[in-house]
């Protein structure tokens, strides 16, 4: 089992910053991708951003240019930092890990973009 915690979201004015975190615990020596997803309201789940253990990244269409992912794998930590954001941002945010072949999931961090 992997635990995933997540913290950073919140509230922001359009144009703003956020930094969202998630700290993996338990099975995390099998971890190998780790990323984010967001879900907004009447919206399915999509994919942010995710990036492997050596480093590769892959982000969503609307977000390049924008947020940048990264990892620290001493520290089982994944980042996202968020900027430039818009209200088509506003969501849940949620932390996904991969461990031998399972997909996990944090409880998700709300990202409220707005004026």
């Amino acid at each position: 089992q992997v635990q995933l915690v997540e913290s950073g979201g919140g509230l922001v004015q359009p144009g703003g910053s956020l930094r969202l975190s998630c700290a993996a615990s338990g099975r995390i020596f099998s971890i190998t991708t780790m990323g984010w997803y967001r879900q907004a309201p009447g919206k399915q789940r999509e994919l942010v951003a995710d990036i492997s253990r050596g480093g590769s990244t892959n982000y969503a269409d609307s977000v390049k240019g924008r947020f940048t992912i990264s990892r620290d794998n001493a520290k089982n930590t994944v980042y996202l930092q968020m900027n430039s954001l818009t209200p088509e941002d506003t969501a849940v945010y949620y932390c996904v890990t991969y461990s031998s072949g399972t997909r996990y999931w944090g409880q998700g961090t709300q990202v409220f973009v707005s004026s």
